[in-house]
């Protein structure tokens, strides 16, 4: 196994890494500094789009361009011109509540989460926006900092953390309708030294969820025990997505605690892959606009 250091721009927040198998390329995103990153598949430099507002995850469309999830809803982003345009929102979100991460599912739905701004009240819930519509469908809710969307290879189960509960959930997923049920408690990051922040699933039905300040990456069975640790360069990983043409890449943006008044290290911030896993994933899907 070996991680390496991309030579690509450092961010505030890193987050959201989507590889698309169509473009071979990796996009991601930093939160705070309101980007969203491209790079071609030698990973040798990077471009840029800023968007107006803090941004919480992106996905790309089956007709071009990226829906972002930014604070108080879900936008397009146009790569030519670079332009932004409300396509989904909800009552929900305002001054204390802004959207997070999100994915798409092998329907071409958006599932996106929000958080209360301060941590400090379960004000989030959980999103599906279906292709065409105007407004977010509510499919849970009861969630205090939401991440790590992302589910089973037979789409029967969909996996979402609350980071501030440092638990990973299981539910039990309708992929005909979008729908969520029997939320349950599938993994606690307690004893790892972190929290569960982004997340995928492999190819084998393993996911693998960064622990944000743990300094560690966590692949964990079906049935929700820890297959695997891998300590990492970095304190404070901020997701994961397997990329590379064959897949078997693991790419790894991460935070700059800087932010939070802290005094960051040389690592944080900056985007790694991780080779020599032995692992592949599976192919991101793209939202159906």
């Amino acid at each position: 196994m070996k991680i390496t250091r991309l030579e690509v721009p450092r961010c505030s927040v890193g987050e959201g890494p989507v590889w698309d198998v169509a473009e071979q390329a990796l996009y991601w995103i930093d939160i705070l500094g309101r980007r969203v990153f491209r790079a071609d598949g030698d990973l040798a430099s990077a471009r840029h789009w800023d968007v107006p507002a803090t941004i919480g995850s992106m996905a790309l469309c089956k007709s071009g361009g990226a829906i972002t999830a930014l604070a108080d809803g879900v936008y397009t982003l146009d790569f030519a011109s670079g332009e932004t345009r409300l396509l989904a929102s909800s009552l929900d979100l305002d001054a204390e509540v802004q959207l997070a991460d999100g994915k798409v599912d092998r329907r071409g739905r958006f599932i996106v989460g929000s958080s209360d701004r301060g941590m400090k009240e379960a004000r989030g819930k959980l999103y599906v926006l279906d292709p065409g519509a105007s407004a977010l469908r509510i499919i849970d809710e009861d969630i205090f900092l939401s991440n790590g969307p992302c589910w089973s290879p037979d789409d029967r189960t969909f996996y979402h953390a609350d980071s501030i509960r440092k638990l990973i959930y299981a539910y039990d997923y309708d992929i005909e309708a979008g729908t969520v049920s029997n939320r349950r408690a599938f993994a606690s990051t307690e004893d790892l030294g972190g929290i569960p922040d982004g997340a995928t699933v492999d190819a084998e039905g393993f996911l693998w969820s960064a622990i944000c300040e743990g300094g560690k990456l966590v692949r964990f069975r079906p049935d929700g025990s820890i297959d695997r640790i891998v300590e990492f360069p970095a304190k404070l990983p901020g997701s994961v997505m397997f990329g590379g043409p064959q897949l078997d890449r693991l790419f790894v943006p991460t935070l700059n605690p800087s932010f939070l008044g802290r005094v960051a290290d040389p690592l944080d911030g900056s985007t790694f892959v991780v080779d020599g896993l032995g692992v592949k994933g599976l192919p991101e899907p793209r939202f159906a606009f």
